[in-house]
């Protein structure tokens, strides 16, 4: 698989959070745990479960940062 977005970071899956249509999948990619929502379908298709070695993509033309 080829990809134009540059930001790719392998990690593994830590928990899962189920809601009634969508999940909400946590993956430690070394560093920060990253949190991704996707629908339940998708969460299927891709057979993730808690202990799963997962991809985080990141494509984004915008980053916000903010300090209190």
């Amino acid at each position: 698989m080829r990809l134009s977005a540059r930001n790719v970071m392998k990690g593994k899956v830590v928990e899962i959070e189920l809601g009634s249509v969508n999940a909400v999948v946590k993956i430690d990619v070394g560093g920060p745990v990253l949190s991704s929502v996707i629908t339940l379908d998708a969460l299927k298709d891709l057979g993730l479960s808690v202990g799963s070695d997962a991809y985080a993509v990141v494509k984004s033309s915008n980053v916000i940062l903010a300090v209190d």
